[in-house]
């Protein structure tokens, strides 16, 4: 009996400490945002709620959207996370750093998060672990993720927009940008943008649900873009962003850029700014003004 007590107890531990991680990782969106000036919320966007949050700036010609990665999509090699909310949003910290935000010509920028990041329980409507698994690029994700973006795109009463991508947000805007019209740049940072490639590289299960950026490779070919790849990153790395540029046609306004210091996560973030003054970025229309 004593043994049963001790069990139970733990159990109870385990679900209450995973219970205040997961509150904790939700906190960080709210709390970077408000330390930065910026509103954070969530929008209603087909299936799906999609947390977001944007600069003060009300009014610009172009937008700029950060997409975020997957997540905490796996807590085991075999084990879906019960909440895929990052522990750390690197589009967000990247956000934050964006060079648009201040001067004369200031333009808004926007974090929008994936759906099921931030939302759950009261507002995760259609949250199944298919969509931080193997449905992590369904076509109802770039969907719900393209409505959000509207949204924001009628508030701001922009015209054009640039998005960028960390990780898997990498590959959503590369998708994102094959069926809109509106896109006038492509930067993904760390770009999980080969999904067959990875998959078989690495031993994985494809992705069965999801839709590959590399296939849309030569629909985007005519759209300025900018990749960058970690030269230590062990989780995508510099052959997956290799892969995908193989497949655009010779017309392509592409550029690969490897940062030979930086893995998957470290120091995107961090050196933001300064990464974002590199001259590459001439390629991106609008990034250094009108």
């Amino acid at each position: 009996m004593k043994l049963i007590r001790s069990i139970l107890v733990l159990g109870v531990m385990v679900i209450l400490a995973g219970c205040s991680n997961v509150a904790a990782r939700h906190e960080v969106r709210t709390r970077l945002a408000a330390d930065a000036g910026w509103q954070a919320g969530v929008v209603k966007a087909g299936l799906f709620d999609i947390a977001a949050a944007w600069s003060p700036v009300q009014k610009g010609e172009t937008l700029f959207v950060y997409l975020e990665g997957d997540g905490l999509a796996y807590v085991t090699a075999y084990r879906p996370a019960m909440d895929p909310t990052p522990t750390d949003p690197v589009a967000l910290r990247m956000a934050l750093q964006d060079i648009h935000l201040t001067g004369i010509a200031a333009q808004p920028v926007v974090y929008l998060a994936r759906p099921c990041q931030y939302t759950m329980p009261e507002k995760g409507e259609n949250c199944s672990r298919k969509y931080w698994t193997t449905a992590r690029y369904a076509p109802e994700i770039i969907h719900s993720i393209s409505l959000a973006i509207d949204q924001f795109k009628a508030r701001f009463r922009a015209r054009h927009l640039v998005l960028v991508g960390y990780s898997g947000g990498g590959a959503l805007a590369v998708l994102l940008a094959a069926e809109r019209q509106d896109v006038a740049g492509i930067v993904t940072v760390a770009g999980n943008l080969d999904l067959a490639y990875w998959a078989q590289r690495d031993g994985l299960t494809p992705l069965a649900d999801s839709v590959d950026p590399a296939r849309f490779a030569p629909q985007v070919a005519d759209i300025a873009q900018l990749h960058f790849a970690g030269g230590q990153d062990d989780a995508v790395g510099p052959d997956v962003t290799r892969s995908y540029m193989a497949a655009l046609p010779d017309r392509s306004k592409a550029e690969m850029v490897v940062m030979d210091q930086y893995d998957h996560h470290c120091c995107w973030a961090r050196d933001w700014h300064e990464i974002s003054r590199r001259p590459e970025f001439t390629r991106i229309p609008y990034w250094n003004g009108p």
